[in-house]
C-alpha cells in the first residue's frame, strides 16, 4: 500500500525524498524506481521529509515506530512535521500518536484506508480522516491526489473506530460467503452459476466481487492477508467488549482467520478462509 501511494504521489507531482522499509531490499528497488533516497531507519525519513506517510502492520509496530525510546523513532524529527497515518490500528494508538507527535511540535492525522492496493496506485483510495480538523484542511490537496473518496470523521480515535467496522463487516461477509460457495460446492451446485445468481439478488456484495471467483479457484494471492483480517476483527473485538456489547457474527468470524493463522496460512489473502468450508479441501 505505502508503495503504491509513494508512486501514485510521484505520478502527481510530488516529490519524494525518502522511503523506508524493515525489508532493505523492497526500500532499496523502490528508491531506485522514484528516484529518493532509501533510509536506512524510520528516523532518517522524518529528517528528510516534511510530510511522512506511514502503513505499518499493526499496533506495536506503530508504538515502536513513534517510541521515545527508540533510536530510530520518528519522534527524533517531530517538529514542524506532519504525520499522516493509513494502518489499520486500535483508535487508542492514534490517540497516543496524536499526543506524542504534538509535544514534540508536531501534528498527526490518522488517514484510514478502505481499500486496497490497486487503488492506491490509481488515486482512488476511500479515506477516512481522524485528528483536528485544522490539520484535516492543510493536508487535504496532498490527499485529494490519492483519494476518490475523502471524509472528515471526527477527532483522533474516531475514523479508526469507523474503519474497524468495515473490516468487521467485510470479515463477516467474507467468512459468510465462504460458507455458502462451500455448501454449494458439497450439493453439486454449479459455482459459476450460482455466484452470478449470488450477484442478482440479496446475496450480493463487494466481497461476492473482489472474493467469490477467488474462492472458487482457490486463487489466494495476497491483497488483503488473514492475519490482517484477524487483527482488524480482533480490534472490533475490542471495542464491543469495551462498549458492553456481544457481536457473536465477529466472534465467529474473528476464529475462522485465527485458525487459518495457526495453520500457517496468515500470509494468504482473506478468500483463503473458503479453505475452511470447502468439503474436499484440507487446511492441515
Amino acid at each position: 500500500m505505502g508503495a503504491n501511494m509513494a508512486r501514485r504521489l510521484r505520478d502527481r507531482g510530488e516529490t519524494i525524498v525518502a522511503v523506508y522499509d524493515r525489508d532493505r531490499a523492497v526500500a532499496t528497488d523502490l528508491a531506485t524506481e522514484l528516484g529518493c533516497e532509501a533510509a536506512v531507519s524510520s528516523a532518517r525519513v522524518a529528517e528528510l521529509a516534511n510530510i511522512i506517510f506511514t502503513v505499518v502492520s499493526d499496533d506495536a509496530a506503530m508504538r515502536e515506530i513513534f517510541s521515545f525510546t527508540n533510536s530510530e523513532s520518528l519522534l527524533l524529527h517531530a517538529k514542524n512535521r506532519l504525520f499522516v497515518n493509513c494502518a489499520t490500528l486500535s483508535p487508542t494508538v492514534h490517540i497516543e500518536v496524536e499526543a506524542l507527535v504534538t509535544q514534540r511540535g508536531g501534528q498527526s492525522l490518522e488517514a484510514c484506508m478502505a481499500s486496497s492496493i490497486t487503488q492506491a496506485r490509481q488515486g482512488t483510495l476511500y479515506l477516512m480522516c481522524g485528528g483536528r480538523p485544522d490539520v484535516f484542511e492543510s493536508a487535504k490537496p496532498l490527499l485529494e491526489k490519492l483519494s476518490a473518496h475523502l471524509r472528515y470523521v471526527g477527532s483522533a480515535g474516531e475514523a479508526a473506530k469507523v474503519k474497524a467496522l468495515i473490516n468487521m463487516v467485510m470479515n463477516c461477509n467474507t467468512a459468510a460467503l465462504a460458507e455458502g460457495l462451500g455448501l454449494g460446492a458439497t450439493l453439486g451446485l454449479d459455482l459459476t452459476m450460482l455466484r452470478d445468481i449470488f450477484a442478482q439478488t440479496g446475496a450480493a456484495s463487494r466481497v461476492l466481487e473482489t472474493d467469490g471467483e477467488d474462492m472458487q479457484n482457490r486463487a489466494h494471492d495476497c491483497y488483503f492477508s488473514v492475519a490482517h483480517a484477524a487483527k482488524d476483527s480482533g480490534i472490533a473485538l475490542a471495542l464491543a467488549k469495551t462498549a458492553g456489547l456481544t457481536v457473536p457474527l465477529a466472534q465467529a468470524t474473528y476464529d475462522q482467520y485465527q485458525r487459518l493463522v495457526v495453520l500457517g496460512k496468515g500470509e494468504l489473502d482473506k478468500s483463503a478462509v473458503s479453505e475452511l468450508t470447502f468439503k474436499d479441501r484440507s487446511p492441515h
